[in-house]
């Protein structure tokens, strides 16, 4: 996914000559944390925080040009950069958001710390059917139930639950990505599992061969 498949391009804005009292109430009513300060060509010159607009309401400044952060010290990506990029940044800045720029650094939309948040819920409810089929779609020399019997043998290495493949296809169908991501202990312990279900799969259509 891409910054500007994900990034919103309904943004509010300020101009460097805009009154701090202007963009208070702007920021108020669009519950916005922080502003993107353009020029009169959207082109990013400045940030500014709801902190900043506190402080400069406190100490009687006027304009935004007075209180916002300078562009060298706003951290941004372009459109057409990956969108992990924002998520790194924010995660690693401890941003709220983080403005999306155009080839001609033209402020095209802003990635929020909430909209990562939806996108990562919605790939969390996604059912773990769904990884298994893309999976099957892989390894096009395997069949469905060839996947089923090596994961309900891993599960069983793993677990040491015995469970059945039509079981195993029962709870596939009923958790979701979340659930097993923590189910399993994480990301890299779920995806492990999957690749030792397409190895096992491999190995035992490799012995039937032999016999």
């Amino acid at each position: 996914m891409k910054a500007k498949e994900m990034m919103d391009k309904d943004f509010i804005y300020a101009n460097a000559d805009s009154s701090i009292e202007e963009i208070s109430i702007k920021m108020e009513n669009a519950k916005r944390f922080t502003t993107p300060v353009l020029d009169e060509n959207m082109k990013l010159i400045g940030w500014v925080t709801s902190l900043d607009i506190a402080k400069g309401l406190r100490e009687n400044k006027k304009s935004i040009s007075e209180i916002m952060n300078p562009k060298e010290d706003v951290k941004h990506i372009h459109e057409n950069d990956p969108s992990r990029l924002a998520v790194l940044e924010i995660s690693k800045s401890k941003l709220i958001s983080v403005p999306v720029l155009n080839n001609d650094d033209v402020m095209v939309g802003v990635i929020r710390s909430f909209e990562i948040v939806d996108t990562l819920s919605a790939l969390y409810e996604v059912k773990v059917e769904k990884l298994y089929m893309v999976m099957a779609k892989q390894l096009k020399a395997f069949t469905w139930d060839e996947l089923l019997e090596a994961s309900s043998i891993i599960y069983r290495r793993t677990t040491s639950e015995k469970i059945k493949p039509e079981e195993y296809e029962k709870r596939i169908k009923n958790s979701t990505f979340g659930e097993a991501i923590w189910a399993t202990g994480g990301l890299e312990r779920f995806f492990s599992g999957l690749i030792a279900v397409g190895e096992l799969a491999i190995l035992r259509r490799i012995g039937k061969a032999r016999k």
